[in-house]
């Protein structure tokens, strides 16, 4: 027998104990033991994402080094269950945000949040419909529990799920959860907060110079409803039956429980004078090359709102939202097609269904999903993907906690169309101390959110500043939950 010499290729493989032998073919093995050692070796090293060539002189220290740095060493994506839910009831200021986590059988925990002022419940009844499920399986866990979330605040739950889901499938593959959801489009999202109203003329001015100049923010929103006529005589007409002032009550039948078309509120001429005048301050302090959008007009129907619509036209405002309940999907069209300002809804919608009827029918120029009530990360992400191809674009509403706004950044990079996502909690001086960025970037800088490359949203809780903000009627922090450990329910839609 001829001895041929050993290329390197054939000592660096016989240093790993490979041997060179022929592949097995069928005929002459049919048992699993057989094959190309060689080829199944290149498929190993193959996982490491490097050509053979770039390691062939190295360490076999250095080689498997290398080869494994990415991968997470305590997690096997398809093997992960989801073994337990918990809660913990967060003040975000005075509202309260149920934060949630879920657990699994491999030690890593994924968080979520339901939407700022609904109840935990609407997620940890939940947990026995998900519990010992793959949290890496996101889809498929979603359209079984997606009956049961609804519009407004009743979305919060299955939300809540859908977030902590990504968020843990992040920290399995080892990857920020935007990249699961197909990658980003920015590198940092733009952010929209309100203007400070102030005391007086001074601090207000002194507010907004912060805004704009210290904190960095390039697009502001504000408020100008017929609240602020309550006690202004011949602004409002119908005002001595309906309680204007009170916008905020849902006790029923009172004005902040009806619906807006059925309280016959109008503005008068005075009333409107005194609005524009307040829209004029505060678009003299910014200037006009600062977006300025606005909302929280008050209670009256789409005929009234076409008259405040083309009363604000020369302010340019970015957009009017919620003029009327989202749902009224004719008369946001009257509307739309009235007046020059763009239009927006969409804060209490849950799933995409609704947004495409409002969509198609040409009905608000720009969708204003909530994420904590639309559906999650990818639910929203096809909210914003169907609006692109329509040709209307999407901002972001959000008044929640750093878990769900982390979500929302996640979402917004990896959307086309995306404006601009709501900071609801610029003044609360501890909002960013509730959390840990797990990467090295910042959570917000000048008016922007970074995008983290951290695996899942890029956050973790800090336990000690989270303590000390529990909702004092409801303190536990993260406490076994087992009572919510089995399905009570024979939940299937169809027979």
């Amino acid at each position: 027998m001829i001895n041929q010499e050993k290329t390197p290729s054939d000592k660096y493989l016989e240093k790993l104990g490979i041997k060179d032998e022929p592949v097995a073919t069928p005929e002459a093995n049919n048992s699993d033991e057989g094959g190309d050692n060689r080829r199944d070796f290149m498929k190993k090293v193959g996982l490491g994402g490097l050509a053979l060539g770039g390691f062939m002189f190295s360490s076999i220290e250095d080689t498997m080094a290398h080869s494994t740095s990415k991968v997470n060493r305590y997690a096997a994506p398809s093997d992960l269950k989801i073994t337990d839910m918990r809660y913990a009831v967060v003040m975000n200021g005075h509202a309260r945000c149920p934060v949630i986590r879920i657990d699994t059988n491999q030690g890593i925990s994924g968080y979520g949040e339901v939407r700022d002022g609904a109840s935990w419940r609407y997620a940890m009844f939940l947990k026995s419909r998900i519990k010992g499920m793959n949290p890496c399986s996101v889809e498929q866990i979603f359209k079984r529990i997606k009956q049961f979330g609804f519009h407004g605040r009743q979305g919060g739950g299955v939300c809540a799920v859908e977030m902590a889901l990504w968020d843990l499938a992040g920290k399995a593959y080892n990857v920020p959860a935007y990249q699961l959801l197909g990658g980003k489009y920015r590198d940092k999202v733009r952010l929209y907060a309100d203007t400070p109203q102030g005391r007086n003329e001074d601090e207000f001015t002194a507010m907004v110079a912060k805004r704009v100049d210290e904190q960095g923010f390039t697009f502001m929103k504000m408020d100008f409803g017929i609240e602020l006529l309550r006690d202004i005589p011949d602004t409002v007409a119908n005002s001595n039956f309906w309680d204007t002032g009170r916008q905020w009550t849902n006790e029923p039948m009172t004005y902040g429980s009806t619906e807006h078309q059925f309280t016959q509120v109008q503005i008068t001429d005075k009333g409107l004078d005194i609005l524009m005048q307040r829209i004029e301050r505060v678009r003299n302090k910014i200037g006009y090359s600062i977006p300025l959008a606005s909302d929280h007009y008050g209670h009256f129907d789409h005929n009234n709102a076409i008259r405040l619509g083309r009363a604000v036209e020369k302010y340019r405002l970015a957009w009017l939202e919620d003029l009327i309940p989202w749902k009224f999907t004719e008369q946001w069209k009257m509307i739309s097609d009235a007046i020059e300002t763009p239009t927006t809804t969409g804060e209490d919608i849950y799933l995409k269904e609704e947004f495409i009827k409002l969509i198609d029918a040409r009905a608000i120029d720009i969708v204003h999903p909530d994420l904590a009530t639309s559906g999650g990360l990818l639910e929203t992400k096809k909210i914003g993907d169907y609006a692109e191809e329509k040709g209307v674009a999407m901002a972001m509403h959000f008044a929640g906690t750093p878990i769900s706004f982390m979500a929302n950044v996640h979402c917004a990079a990896a959307t086309q169309n995306f404006m601009a996502l709501e900071h609801h909690s610029v003044d609360l001086d501890y909002w960013q101390n509730l959390v840990k960025m797990t990467g090295k970037g910042i959570m917000i800088e000048k008016g922007f959110a970074p995008v983290p490359d951290a695996p899942g949203l890029g956050v973790e809780l800090n336990e000690e500043v989270v303590k000390q903000h529990l909702d004092p009627e409801n303190n536990k922090y993260f406490a076994p939950t087992p009572e919510w450990d089995v399905e009570r329910s024979w939940d299937r839609l169809w027979s």
